[in-house]
This record gives structure tokens, sequence and C-alpha cells, in this order.
């Protein structure tokens, strides 16, 4: 694989463990963790999408 394809799934990954972690901090009602994993979820997934654009205006995917 390709070294832009290793970064994408390891943000995937951790794009699913902070939905995970949404589900677990809904399950302990915990407010403060809700809204620490919705953050960590979005700054993933934006910072992926970013990257992804990147990547594709320079031609590298």
């Amino acid at each position: 694989m390709k070294l832009g394809k290793w970064v994408f799934l390891v943000l995937s990954c951790l794009a699913a463990i902070s939905m995970i972690g949404i589900g677990i901090a809904v399950s302990e009602r915990s407010i403060l963790g809700i809204i620490l994993a919705i953050v960590a979820l979005n700054v993933i997934m934006g910072s992926g999408f970013v990257l992804k654009k990147r990547m594709r205006e320079k031609g590298l995917i």
C-alpha cells in the first residue's frame, strides 16, 4: 500500500474509535465525554477530508 492509503486507514480507524467513544459516553451518561468524542470525530474527519483534497490537488491520489 502507498503511504497515503496508510494515513487514510489510520484516520478512519481513529474516527471509528471516536464514534465508539460517543456510544460509550452516552451509555455512561457523561456529557463531557460525549462532547469530547464529538469534537475528536469532527477534527479527525475534517483533517482527513482536507488531507485528501490537498493530495488530490497535488496529483498524489
